[in-house]
């Protein structure tokens, strides 16, 4: 663990006007803490430079808090776990289900949900369009997982009525939205990642009524 790591995640999450106890803080530094432990025999993350840990996996995560409706949240092509343990750890309340094809990545998760306790977390491994789970989810996320027509076409039987995807971006993905089938209305909300320089942006998208 780095050390400067808690002071920087306490002031981001102050920047961000969001409080949480000192518990779920220090949760959130154990994740990273695994997460760069394994990631040296299971690559699972191409940030190398610890000082960009913080806001680039935990408040960028944190960052789609505000657009996330629970109480059930699956997290498409989580990977290490991003954005969904963040966001587990801060809302214990709602259930996170986090889902992925790579058996290595499934395999830290569960490590992951085994030391830190996470009793509202469960890690599936499988691909999207042949989940199918015991309920339907009132959001789906994903970080890095494709593109916003594709997201929608494999999960589209994952969503709850009245549901939401938020799909997390980089730049205003222009392509991308002009891809989008009709029946659908999305929203583009930057987000505001303290320590990230670079664009970033949330499409929230939910069926037309």
């Amino acid at each position: 663990m780095e050390r400067g790591w808690p002071s920087q995640l306490a002031a981001g999450l102050e920047q961000m006007g969001l409080p949480l106890e000192p518990e779920r803080q220090r949760r959130l530094i154990d994740y990273l803490a695994l997460l760069y432990k394994w990631n040296r025999a299971y690559n699972l993350t191409a940030v190398r430079d610890p000082r960009q840990a913080v806001p680039r996996q935990l408040l960028d995560s944190l960052s789609i808090l505000p657009l996330v409706a629970g109480p059930r949240v699956l997290d498409l092509g989580t990977g290490p776990g991003l954005p969904g343990v963040p966001l587990a750890i801060v809302r214990p309340q709602w259930h996170f289900t986090l889902l992925d094809s790579n058996l290595k990545k499934c395999r830290f998760l569960r490590q992951v949900q085994l030391e830190l306790g996470l009793e509202n977390l469960e890690v599936v491994q499988e691909r999207v369009e042949r989940y199918r789970p015991r309920a339907p989810f009132d959001t789906v996320t994903s970080r890095a997982f494709s593109s916003l027509e594709r997201m929608v076409a494999l999960s589209r039987h994952l969503l709850a009525p009245g549901g939401r995807w938020v799909a997390m971006k980089g730049k205003v993905p222009e392509a991308e939205l002009a891809e989008l089938p009709e029946g659908l209305a999305a929203e583009v909300v930057p987000l505001a990642v303290p320590g990230e320089t670079a664009e970033r942006h949330a499409v929230v998208i939910r069926p037309s009524p």
